[in-house]
């Protein structure tokens, strides 16, 4: 039995366990799926060319959904990136361009609007928090670390609200279902639409305050090992 395979077995058995990290009433409210991979035909250069097209198509689904929240992208391959430069750099580097872009996404993206609470979903630690402040990028993040079953794992909260992270210090412990954190508007997130990047991560390195969200195809098998669904803690895309 691997690693890999006893974490998920880990996480499949607390899954009744876990907290939502973003709440909804389920006898009242539809969670309604989003697909902004290259395979969706609407997902021209004009709709993810600015964060205000994005957003009116984003509205849209949201509208012909009739849902509350729209969800997915966990390894979706996506062209939006384009939209930024910052996908056309290496992870590993700042400074080297690559003719291979990063376009597969590793967490599942929540779409709401600004200020939506986020909850965590099982007791954890602080592990850090940053301010990436680059067009494209997470904006307000949070990453906390948490252990099940002797598995020591982390959760990544992408696009927050700025104000969360003058509340919170490393090490310090948040409790399951506690709200620490906010959906943040796009001047807090990287020039997005309101949403929530959440993902899973077993080996996060030397990481600090950020962790690779989008990789290239050729580093898709690497990352998604380390990255696995986040839906076994997320548990919404069963909903739709």
């Amino acid at each position: 039995m691997t690693k890999s395979f006893s974490f998920l077995e880990a996480l499949e058995k607390a899954a009744y366990d876990f907290h939502p990290v973003v709440k909804y009433n389920k006898d009242t409210e539809k969670v309604a799926l989003l697909d902004l991979s290259i395979h969706n035909k609407e997902m021209i250069p004009e709709v993810y060319r600015t964060s205000e097209t994005l957003e009116a198509y984003i509205n849209e689904k949201r509208k012909q959904a009739d849902a509350t929240l729209l969800v997915g992208g966990y390894s979706e391959h996506r062209e939006m990136y384009r939209r930024s430069n910052l996908f056309d750099k290496n992870i590993s580097s700042d400074i080297q361009i690559t003719e291979e872009p990063r376009s597969i996404h590793l967490g599942i993206d929540v779409w709401a609007p600004a200020g939506t609470k986020v909850f965590a979903p099982l007791g954890g630690m602080v592990h850090s928090f940053a301010f990436n402040n680059n067009n494209g990028d997470y904006g307000a993040t949070i990453i906390l670390q948490h252990q099940i079953d002797m598995f020591n794992f982390y959760t990544l909260y992408g696009h927050l609200a700025l104000k969360d992270l003058g509340s919170i210090r490393i090490g310090q412990f948040i409790t399951r279902g506690e709200n620490f954190a906010h959906f943040g508007n796009t001047a807090d997130n990287g020039n997005w639409p309101p949403h929530l990047h959440f993902q899973l991560i077993t080996d996060i390195g030397q990481y600090e305050g950020d962790f690779p969200g989008v990789c290239k195809p050729s580093e898709a098998n690497h990352y998604l090992s380390i990255c696995p669904n986040p839906d076994y803690i997320l548990n919404l895309l069963k909903k739709v």
